[in-house]
């Protein structure tokens, strides 16, 4: 493993994040149409969501958007931030409409490519010319945070080494001592290795997570992540240990995996609780921000949650909005949990049109060819 970078410690940088996020907002609230205070937000409260578990960011996020149509409804800040806000929801139709009209308005040229293409990656879209995009990028000089989305590219067309040389690259160039970007790339190289890699290493992405971690204790999803690990290894004690200082987050994945270990561990009591209080987190989300957590909960529904129809329509909701291959995977799991062959047939067809050119098709569940899929053949929904 790399010898990893110095960096600031992660407990002072999330108190650091919190107190000058609430700086922005005080500033916004004074002077409203101060430039870049707005974008400055934006970047602060999708750091509280990413890292910190704190998803109630999507919920002020929304209400900066608002504030900012009422102050200068016309403005190219104003399209350009409400096209981020909806690409950080998955609501990716509206932020193409809002990023043509902040294109039509002047917006910075630098800022609206590249929000055009997170949202064609995110969107399995143009995915050819994303990456020779992204490659260009990552190439000039001074662009260490263009290897980042290259490196996630490569990882979803199944470049599975080249992605890894992207991400090493990335930690061995960083140029500075915030924690939050390297904990980003530790946490990459753990799902590459846990979850997108042909063949999963859960030993390697568990020292991933681990490191993730190291440099943000806070960082809600890393230890969600490796608590997957730890409870498929039956490491049940560990897993909980690793929650259990994260419980006050509002990542209903939190409860569920604890439910999980409540479950590993016989006590069914705690189980119900955990299961009762990630009902409720899942059900608030999916109220608020169905794009964006229509995947969680098709996974959740899949498992703990067991309601399979309900995972099933989430899932399908998910790969209209985002015809990702990944979605094509969930979509076609969920329409075998529910014994909907037919509908698990044409979703093999479908992501077999759409995505069997590139190398990660080879590797997927949808790839199979011969006989019809049945309920035996049940690939990981997750």
């Amino acid at each position: 493993m790399l010898q990893l970078p110095p960096a600031t410690d992660g407990q002072i940088a999330t108190i650091n994040l919190f107190s000058a996020r609430d700086q922005s907002w005080n500033r916004f609230w004074r002077m409203p149409q101060r430039s870049g205070t707005a974008e400055l937000i934006i970047e602060q409260e999708q750091f509280a969501a990413q890292f910190c578990g704190d998803l109630e960011a999507f919920d002020r996020m929304e209400t900066l958007v608002c504030e900012l149509a009422a102050l200068e409804p016309e403005a190219a800040p104003t399209f350009l931030i409400a096209a981020q806000v909806a690409c950080a929801t998955h609501r990716f139709s509206e932020a193409r409409s809002s990023l043509q009209q902040a294109v039509a308005k002047g917006a910075a040229a630098d800022a609206t490519d590249r929000l055009a293409l997170a949202i064609d990656q995110a969107t399995g879209e143009n995915l050819h010319r994303v990456l020779a995009a992204r490659r260009e990028r990552a190439a000039q000089p001074g662009s260490w945070g263009e290897l980042i989305p290259l490196g996630a590219l490569l990882a979803d067309l199944g470049e599975f080494d080249e992605a890894e040389r992207i991400y090493h690259q990335a930690l061995q160039e960083y140029p500075d001592l915030s924690p939050f970007a390297l904990a980003w790339l530790c946490f990459q190289l753990g799902m590459l290795w846990g979850e997108t890699a042909s063949e999963a290493d859960p030993e390697r992405a568990a020292r991933w997570y681990r490191s993730a971690i190291d440099y943000l204790p806070g960082y809600v999803k890393a230890r969600v992540h490796l608590a997957e690990i730890l409870l498929d290894a039956q490491r049940h004690a560990e897993a909980r240990a690793l929650l259990e200082p994260v419980i006050q987050s509002v990542d209903p994945e939190v409860p569920w995996r604890l439910a999980d270990e409540a479950a590993c561990s016989g006590d069914s009591a705690r189980e119900a609780q955990y299961l009762h209080t990630a009902h409720q987190g899942f059900e608030t989300l999916l109220s608020k921000h169905l794009l964006a957590f229509a995947d969680h909960g098709a996974a959740f529904y899949t498992g703990s949650g067991g309601d399979p129809v309900r995972a099933f329509d989430l899932a399908k909701l998910n790969l209209a909005n985002r015809p990702t291959l990944r979605a094509f995977e969930q979509a076609y799991a969920a329409a075998l949990n529910v014994d909907d062959i037919p509908a698990a047939i044409r979703l093999q067809e479908d992501a077999r049109a759409r995505w069997e050119s590139i190398k990660a098709f080879q590797f997927s569940s949808l790839s199979a060819v011969g006989s019809a899929p049945t309920g035996q053949d049940n690939p990981s929904a997750v």
